[in-house]
């Protein structure tokens, strides 16, 4: 088995692995110890330039080709990460600060965003024919690629949330210039470079940078070639791609920001929902954007819940996150950590009542829970991105959903209840592009319309609706019959 790490800490540009050219090199370290995982020399923005030009010359040839050949790329693609299990999900591990449990289940997502192409791939050479008014006139709806996609992903599921937009954009015809965070340029780029590399993907179709916004500025956004910019983060940065999109007239693809609601109704099981919760709270120490941010309960189960979710907080195993036992892992990086001991700080100050404190040992803290939240409350507003979380009091479950959509953010949220159909019903009146009844909060799949409301994304991703952001409509009209004109 070839060495990922060592081979491949390059930038994949045009089909080669070639060094950054901007004469400046950063460390890859794991978030838990600061040890290197490897040393990237960082790639300049003349070489992005360059990855953009080639990616316009080859994308009308990979356009053209058979989906028979499109989808033995993207069956040999997923066999190499298969194959190579074992070492990725170290990998991802190390390079994440995410458990074992986490990595494993990064790699099967990865896997089956993949894999669902095959189900939507031919979508591309499907022509509809519709009726016309004019006689002998057949009108023709073609859907054709966009072109050229910019791609950039976050540091929490790097391998996921970066295929999540490379998969569909390739296997619909178009090429990539794709720009992982760098903290996770193994995970989110070189990985699945050379996942693409074994499978034989054409030189160009696909091309991984790794650099930094001070060396690259906005290129991934502004380069003429750009058709739609997809990227998964923050909203604040998801705000400055919209702006610059919308001045150049690109398309975009936003998976941004939640402040995602727990919603316990009165007639709900405290058990299951407390079980529940820990997870979704939890998992990847609260790094994700579905993770569950605000627990909002009613007032008749508040006191049970809120004493057994400390409990079960409190007892979770903490530390290296390599080690099979470890739930709670280390925050990505020094400076995510002091900016969540501040926002702490700054809810203690304000007179939250802290349930539960936590410890902060380097880069890992664990959990911290504060009661008695008003929703009005910073921290109630605020998407955490770490292991602290509000819970608040309802006064009936009506109150719980106008409590839940106090928010700008609409990106996911759970209701867990007794009855399934009263679940279902408040389900609808959330304003968020996802809930589930009797879950958590942190739930994806390649076959539904994965993607949120508000500020917190435009878009959707997954199979059928993928299809729609990554192609655009042609209409060909063809007159059988001359057409007679009245002047």
């Amino acid at each position: 088995m070839e060495n990922i790490i060592e081979n491949y800490n390059r930038n994949y540009i045009d089909g080669k692995w070639v060094e950054g050219a901007a004469g400046t090199k950063e460390n890859i370290v794991n978030p838990y110890d600061n040890s290197v995982i490897t040393s990237v020399k960082l790639a300049s923005l003349e070489q992005l330039k360059h990855s953009f030009e080639v990616a316009e010359a080859k994308q009308n040839e990979w356009a053209h080709s058979s989906v028979s050949d499109k989808k033995a790329v993207f069956r040999k693609a997923a066999e190499f990460l298969q194959n190579n299990s074992e070492q990725i999900i170290t990998i991802i591990s190390r390079e994440t600060g995410g458990t074992l449990l986490k990595a494993e289940l990064e790699l099967n997502l990865t896997i089956e965003v993949l894999k669902e192409t095959f189900n939507y791939m031919e979508s591309i050479d499907k022509v509809i024919e519709l009726p016309s008014t004019i006689e002998g006139k057949v009108n023709k709806v073609y859907r054709q690629p966009l072109g050229v996609i910019s791609s950039i992903s976050p540091f929490n599921f790097p391998m996921n949330l970066s295929m999540r937009s490379i998969a569909p954009a390739i296997a619909l015809g178009n090429t990539v210039v794709h720009k992982a965070d760098l903290q996770v340029g193994l995970t989110g780029g070189s990985i699945i470079a050379r996942a693409f590399d074994y499978a034989g993907l054409p030189n160009g179709v696909f091309q991984s940078i790794l650099t930094t916004p001070d060396e690259i500025g906005d290129e991934m956004l502004e380069n003429p070639v750009i058709q739609l910019i997809a990227f998964t983060g923050s909203t604040g940065f998801g705000k400055h791609i919209g702006r610059v999109a919308g001045e150049n007239l690109k398309r975009v693809a936003l998976e941004l920001g939640g402040n995602n609601p727990f919603i316990v109704l009165q007639d709900a099981d405290v058990d299951k929902a407390v079980e529940a919760a820990i997870f979704g709270k939890f998992m990847h120490q609260g790094q994700i954007c579905m993770s569950i941010n605000r627990i909002i309960v009613h007032e008749d189960l508040y006191e049970a819940f809120t004493n057994k979710f400390i409990e079960q907080a409190a007892k979770l195993p903490y530390g290296d996150q390599t080690n099979p036992d470890t739930v709670i892992g280390p925050l990505i990086n020094e400076n995510q950590i002091k900016k969540v001991l501040e926002t702490i700080e700054k809810a203690k100050k304000d007179g939250v009542k802290l349930g539960l404190e936590g410890k902060h040992e380097g880069n890992v803290l664990t959990p911290y829970v504060f009661v008695d939240v008003d929703n009005a409350d910073e921290i109630a507003q605020t998407e955490l991105f770490s292991p602290i979380v509000s819970i608040i009091k309802a006064k009936t479950d009506n109150h719980a959903i106008d409590i839940a959509n106090d928010t700008i953010y609409g990106l996911t949220s759970s209701i867990f209840t007794s009855d399934i159909k009263k679940g279902e019903a408040y389900g609808l009146k959330i304003d968020s592009g996802m809930t589930h009844v009797n879950d958590q909060t942190v739930n994806d799949a390649s076959n539904i319309p994965f993607g949120g409301n508000k500020q917190s994304g435009l878009g959707r991703f997954g199979n059928p609706w993928v299809v729609d952001e990554f192609t655009k409509l042609k209409w060909i009209s063809v007159q059988n019959e001359y057409r007679k004109f009245p002047f």
